[in-house]
């Protein structure tokens, strides 16, 4: 399965399979999700719920983090059952 997600190093910074999340900016990760059918549902303060027809629960994203961290893409990722070393970049 192809997964479509752009990720922008910085000069020093290398892909490796451990990180294949580095770095992913905001409007890049919700095109992400956009892409994976979910839709933004609003929030609250400064943060983002999208919601899937399949997940139990909405996902929440920072909206005023860029770019979006590390763990919170690997958490999303692990709810859309994604694995990571199917996100190509």
């Amino acid at each position: 399965m192809y997964v479509p997600l752009i990720v922008r190093l910085n000069n020093d910074q290398k892909p490796s399979i451990n990180h294949l999340t580095w770095n992913v900016g905001l409007a890049d990760f919700r095109r992400f999700l956009k892409d994976q059918g979910c839709k933004n549902i609003g929030g609250k303060g400064g943060h983002e719920k999208w919601v899937r027809s399949d997940l139990t629960r909405p996902l929440t994203i920072q909206s005023h983090v860029d770019p979006v961290p590390e763990f919170i893409v690997k958490q999303i990722l692990g709810h859309l059952k994604i694995d990571r070393k199917d996100v190509e970049f």
